[in-house]
This record gives structure tokens, C-alpha cells and sequence, in this order.
């Protein structure tokens, strides 16, 4: 880590032990840009765990921060509910003229059984063993010519060559969308990750306002609509725009919840996998110990995977409604106020995982996270995210000994997803 970066973290901590503890507020988003939020949630972990903050950009919520609460609240969706949203922020303070209030995307991972369920369940086919072994060759073949055409002995920026190309063919390839235009896919999950920040944080060096980002989501949305009106047509298929056209639980879906799932699809079809293998890149080199380990060991990238996805936390937090007053670790949540369920947090709790703040590719129980979620709400797409990974990993160990990182990480001003957006690195020329 760098200097600066360290008397940032050293100030952040200093900050986090002297504020008091009731104005705690673990949302501030510039903390996740700047990568000092740890120390916050260090104190909430050890002094206050379930953690009640009465203002904040996002309104008043709750924050759950220790790995076994996180399960409790995630697994109980009787009480706490996903419908309302599943991110901090909200409409609870709707603006009949802001256009933002007015265009909400209903969503299979924003719902409740049964609903949830049998959308789930439709595209649930597309990550199956089955499918993930035919996968696998495309995806090692893809991975190989991205890292072949890298640049040898100059610095390239890690994110935009090899992370987002990786996933953005995966997408195209899960979508069967026109592979040509797969760059698409990228400036819509780009557009939505960040839907609590001004436009400008969202689409950094643009004036973009919300009117103009609506009018970019409907594009997206006809975009996807042609494509469903060809499926429609044809014999169900292996991918998913036409398993959600054939599906009886979503073939009559609403334009804006075909919308509220495709972006949810091309999200989390790209968000954790993009952002594990920048954070992966970035933790062996701030780790280089773990690095020779890996080198001497290439069986490893099958407990690294994991440890790196535990590690970066792509998914910072996800939030529930409480459908009703419910006392929790001593706590009165009552009816409609948000809990908000910190994996990042989670993912470095003493109590649950042995050294947590530590990067280690041979841990033990290297799954043991809270990364993808738990219950119903697990993510989809976990395994897939895993496949990719190793995949990537294993081509790159073929053909590359080393690649540094040269520079620092830009990091996404969201305390949502926990995003990389340029990561600098270059591949030593070889002696």
C-alpha cells in the first residue's frame, strides 16, 4: 500500500475511534472511494454490531456487521423483506418531479416467494453443471487471446483490457447478444451500479441528467425487447433472454420488469467477476508472498478463487424491509425501517474467519464468506463467477510469471458495489 494511502487509513481510523459511537455513519460513500471505511466497521464489529444510524444520505438505517447476524437477517425472509429494495437507498422521500422517483425496475432479486422463486428458477438452467462445462472451453479460449494480445514491457490499465473484455464476452455469451456491439453491455452496467450518486458520479465527465439516463435505460430496454420479440418466435433456446421469453413465470412479464431483470442479469453476470479479478490482480501484488506461493503452486487458484472473491467483497452490502417490529441481538427493528446487511463487513469478522484482514490463497475453508449471499436470495450465478475465474487464472499463470501493478487503483464512489474502475498494470519484458 502506498504511503498516502496508509496516513489516509491511519486518519480514518484516528477518525473512526473518536466520533461518537451513535453518529457512526458506515455509508459515507467517499470512504469506499478512497478505500478508508475499514476502521468504521471495525469499531461497529467489536462495540456495536448492530448499529442504528438516524441520518444519512440514504435516510436512517440499520447495519448488520458480524458474519453470523448477516445469515440471520439473510435467511430470514419472513421478517425481513427484499421487495422494498435491496440496495440502502430508496424512494422513501418521492419527488413527483424527479423522473428518478418515477421509474422503478421490479426485479427477481428485489422479491419475495413465491414470485422470486419461480423467476429464479427460470433462468437457473443456464448455470447448471451441465452448462458450465460446455462453457469452459469458449471462456479458456476467450481468456487466452485477451491475455496474448497484451502489451509486453508497457503499462495498460488491467481493468479495460482483461476485466471488462472477460466478462463483457460472457455476457454477450449468456444474452447470445450480438457479439459486435457486446460494448453495449458494459455502458448499461456501467450506467446502473452507481443509481444512488449524482449522474455525474455515475458517468464521470459527462453532464448526464436523470432524464437523460432514463432515456438511455428505455434504449436499453427496446434494445432487449427486439431481441425477446425474435426468441419469442423460435424454439426456447440455451440462453437467457429466451428462457425468460419461454418461461411461464416470466413471458408476460411488464416492459419494466423484462428491464429491472435484464439490467439485474447483465449486473451480476459481470460486477463480480470484473471486480474479483481487478481486486485479485491488486491483492497478489500488494501480497507477494501469496504471489510465490501461487507461482510455486498452481493447484492453489482453486482455494485463491474464492479467498480473492472474499476478499475484494464485489457486492459491499445488500438491504431488507422489516415487514414488522423484531427484536434482534437485543435491538427493536420495527416495521419499515432498513437493515442493511454489510458483507464487507462480514468477510473480515474475527469471529467468524480465522485472520480475516489477511490475503491467504490456501485458506482452509476458503468458501467460508458471505460474498454470494445465503438463502434464497444466493447468488444465481456464483458458481459461473468461480469457473471464470479459475479459468482466467490458469491461462495467466501459462503465460505470465508476474504482472505488476504500477499504480494506484481507482476505485467507484459507491458503497454498494465495491468496484474497480482502472487499475494500471504492466507484464515485465522478459530477459
Amino acid at each position: 500500500m502506498a504511503d498516502g494511502a496508509m496516513s489516509a487509513l491511519e486518519a480514518a481510523r484516528a477518525e473512526a475511534y473518536t466520533t461518537p459511537l451513535d453518529q457512526i455513519d458506515v455509508s459515507v460513500q467517499d470512504r469506499f472511494e478512497n478505500n478508508t471505511f475499514w476502521p468504521f466497521f471495525e469499531r461497529l464489529r467489536k462495540e456495536d454490531p448492530v448499529h442504528y444510524t438516524p441520518a444519512s444520505e440514504f435516510g436512517a438505517y440499520w447495519s448488520v456487521t458480524k458474519f453470523e447476524d448477516i445469515i440471520a437477517i439473510e435467511t430470514n425472509h419472513q421478517v425481513f423483506s427484499s421487495e422494498k429494495n435491496i440496495s440502502i437507498g430508496d424512494n422513501d422521500n418521492q419527488n413527483p418531479e424527479n423522473p428518478q422517483d418515477q421509474f422503478e425496475l421490479p426485479m427477481f432479486i428485489a422479491m419475495d416467494p413465491p414470485k422470486h422463486d419461480e423467476q429464479r428458477k427460470t433462468i437457473a438452467p443456464i448455470v447448471s453443471s451441465e452448462s458450465l462445462r460446455n462453457m469452459q472451453p469458449l471462456i479458456r479460449e476467450r481468456a487466452g487471446k485477451i491475455l496474448d494480445e497484451l502489451p509486453i514491457g508497457e503499462p495498460f490499465d488491467w481493468v479495460q483490457r482483461v476485466s471488462v473484455e472477460l466478462t463483457t464476452q460472457m455476457l454477450a455469451t449468456l444474452f447470445d447478444f450480438p457479439f459486435e456491439e457486446r460494448s453495449k453491455l458494459t455502458y448499461w452496467s456501467d450506467l446502473i451500479t452507481n443509481p444512488s450518486a449524482p449522474p455525474s458520479i455515475i458517468n464521470p465527465g459527462t453532464d448526464m441528467t436523470w432524464d437523460e439516463m432514463r432515456n438511455e435505460l428505455l434504449a436499453c430496454a427496446a434494445y432487449f425487447k427486439g431481441l425477446w420479440d425474435v426468441r419469442v418466435t423460435e424454439p426456447p433456446k440455451h440462453d437467457l433472454i429466451s428462457m425468460l421469453a419461454h418461461g411461464e413465470a416470466t413471458k408476460d412479464m411488464p416492459l419494466f420488469e423484462f428491464l429491472g431483470n435484464i439490467l439485474l442479469l447483465i449486473v451480476g453476470g459481470n460486477d463480480t467477476t470484473r471486480n474479483t479479478l481487478s481486486g485479485g490482480l491488486l491483492a497478489l501484488n500488494e501480497n507477494p508472498d501469496q504471489y510465490d506461493k501461487l507461482r510455486a503452486d498452481p493447484s492453489l487458484i482453486e482455494s485463491m478463487v474464492p479467498e480473492m472473491i472474499r476478499y475484494q467483497s464485489p457486492v459491499a452490502h445488500m438491504r431488507r424491509t422489516a415487514k414488522e417490529d423484531f427484536e434482534f441481538e437485543g435491538k427493536l427493528i420495527k416495521k419499515g425501517e432498513k437493515v442493511v446487511m454489510w458483507y464487507i463487513s462480514g468477510n473480515r469478522d474475527e469471529t467468524a474467519i480465522p485472520n480475516p484482514n489477511a490475503f491467504i490463497i490456501d485458506r482452509e475453508r476458503p468458501r467460508h464468506h458471505a460474498a454470494f449471499g445465503f438463502g434464497i436470495h444466493r447468488c444465481v450465478g456464483m458458481r459461473l463467477a468461480e469457473m471464470q475465474l479459475r479459468t482466467v487464472w490458469e491461462e495467466i499463470l501459462k503465460r505470465y510469471p508476474r504482472i505488476d501493478v504500477v499504480g494506484e487503483p481507482v476505485r467507484l464512489r459507491s458503497c454498494f458495489l465495491r468496484a474497480i474502475r482502472s487499475l494500471p498494470a504492466q507484464i515485465p519484458a522478459r530477459a
